[in-house]
Parts: C-alpha cells; sequence; structure tokens
C-alpha cells in the first residue's frame, strides 16, 4: 500500500540559517555550521513560509519511506541543537582495585589511558573532528566530550568505551573501564 503524498513540517529558530540544496542540507548557527546529505533517500526537502519552516515530502512510499521523514527531521533537529547548543557527554572512569591514570594530549584532541587493570599498555584514543576531551574539575574520575555534532561525540565516547573492554576474564565481575554517564547540551537551560 503506497500513500500518494506524506509530508512533515519542522520549525527553524530565529539564530538558526537553514539551506537545501538537492538534498543537501546546511545548517549555520552561532557555535559554528554543519551539513548532512541526506541523497540515500528518496524525498523531497523545501524550505517554505521564507526560510523559517522545512517541509519533507514523500510521493508515493512505502510503510519504510513515511518512517524516513520523521527520521530526516530528526536529524536535521539534532544538526540545529548542535549548531545552538552544542552536545555533551560526560564519561566515568570505573576500576575496583588499579586506578585508571588518564592524560589528556594534543591540546585536547586525544586521550591516553595507563594502568588500567594494572597493564603497562598505554591506550591512545584520537577524538573525531571538532570533538574535544577535557578532564572535569568538580568530579574525580569524570571525563568531558564537547562537540557539536552529536554523531561524532557520540563515536568518540564509543572509541574510548570500547579501549577498555576488560579480556579473557569474567565481565561480570571485572566492570573496570570508562563509560558514559551522562548525555546532554553543552549550553545548560537555564529556566
Amino acid at each position: 500500500m503506497k500513500t500518494i503524498l506524506a509530508s512533515q513540517t519542522m520549525d527553524i529558530p530565529e539564530e538558526v540559517t537553514l539551506t537545501v540544496n538537492a538534498k543537501f542540507v546546511k545548517v549555520v548557527g552561532p557555535r559554528g555550521i554543519l551539513t548532512r546529505d541526506f541523497k540515500h533517500l528518496s524525498l523531497d526537502f523545501q524550505l517554505v513560509e521564507g526560510g523559517r519552516k522545512l517541509k519533507v515530502d514523500a510521493w508515493f512510499g512505502s510503510r519504510r519511506t513515511m518512517a524516513a521523514i520523521r527520521t530526516a527531521i530528526s536529524h536535521i533537529q539534532n544538526l540545529i541543537t548542535g549548531v545552538t547548543k552544542g552536545y555533551r557527554y560526560k564519561m566515568r572512569f570505573v576500576y575496583a582495585h588499579f586506578p585508571i591514570n588518564a592524560s589528556i594530549t594534543n591540546s585536547n584532541k586525544s586521550i591516553e589511558i595507563r594502568n588500567f587493570l594494572g597493564e603497562k599498555r598505554v591506550r591512545k584514543v584520537d577524538m573525531l573532528e571538532g570533538v574535544t576531551v577535557v578532564r572535569s574539575e568538580k568530579v574525580k574520575d569524570e571525563l568531558v566530550l564537547d562537540g557539536n555534532d552529536v554523531e561524532l561525540v557520540s563515536r568518540s565516547a564509543a572509541l574510548i568505551n570500547q579501549k577498555c573492554h576488560v579480556k579473557n576474564k569474567d565481565i561480570r565481575k571485572f566492570l573496570d573501564g570508562i563509560y558514559v554517564s551522562e548525555k546532554g547540551t553543552t549550553v545548560t537551560d537555564e529556566a
């Protein structure tokens, strides 16, 4: 069963400029510029009401294409949040005996993890483009990852997490590692 036309609209905030050129969406905001390519989706993107609203259409789409409309709008919403508020992920060190030692190098662009489970090996993780990592001043054993693109921030957090996997042990007992403890925006709402 194909629906003739399904469409959804989304509002664009005042401080954000959004341009669409052949399914290539560019979002400009106070924190920078983010772009995303939707060429793989058979959807129509157009700006209406003088660029204050974005309309996404699917002509003669299957159920899967209908679902892609909301997905595309969510992705663009994430871009808008990124250029207005930014994304912040917090990670905590978890250890039972050997304290994990982390040093941030390369002007907040990479992190070196030492003494994980008492191992001598140094684990080095480079952050993805536009993501910075810092030690939290207030909380002990906490990392703060900041960036505009939610996908790059979350992937950087995943890279740090994957570097600290326990091998050849019972993972129910050995819970050591670096885990994401909080996800949010850099600019917190003061309301």
